[in-house]
């Protein structure tokens, strides 16, 4: 990042502004942020993808499975399709305009229509196979079950005696 400064005549008294560092160092930070996310994305970061056409994810885990969560409100579950190539799961649709009528006139429409995809990469070791999806209140949750290699184990640890066997405790 190249910084260059641009040094004015102006009266001293006139243009002093306090210093916090605090908060260049936030905006240093944010830009370096935005810096590798969009170097990592690769292709997509040119499509400048739209919350109009990519519908938001949650995407979280439990020790048993990953759970992502889309909110694509106005949409009829049996409008969205839901395919899964390799660990790429794609959700796609589209919200239907309700029929226009003659006697309306909108003064404002910000609600979203068209068609929708968002593409996710999953992570290794899930069950894609047995995937459930729901659709409650404009939220599609799909549900992949963790193969049981990759769910967490506990080991339990034996204390050693200095005769090198475990002991009875």
């Amino acid at each position: 990042m190249l910084i260059i400064l641009i040094k004015t005549e102006v009266p001293a008294m006139s243009k002093m502004v306090r210093w916090q560092p605090a908060g260049d160092l936030v905006s240093l930070r944010e830009a370096m942020d935005r810096l590798f996310e969009d170097s990592w994305v690769g292709a997509r970061a040119w499509n400048f993808p739209s919350p109009w056409t990519e519908p938001a994810l949650d995407v979280f885990e439990t020790a048993d499975q990953v759970t992502v969560k889309a909110a694509i409100p106005g949409v009829k579950p049996e409008e969205v399709e839901i395919t899964i190539t390799g660990n790429l799961l794609t959700i796609s649709g589209e919200a239907k305009s309700e029929t226009e009528t003659q006697d309306k006139n909108y003064l404002r429409r910000e609600t979203r229509m068209g068609a929708f995809s968002r593409m996710l990469e999953l992570p290794a070791g899930l069950q894609t196979d047995q995937a459930d999806a729901k659709f409650e209140n404009g939220i599609l949750t799909i549900e992949f079950p963790k193969a049981p290699e990759i769910k967490p184990k506990s080991i339990k640890v034996k204390a050693v005696t200095n005769g090198g066997s475990p002991s009875k405790n």
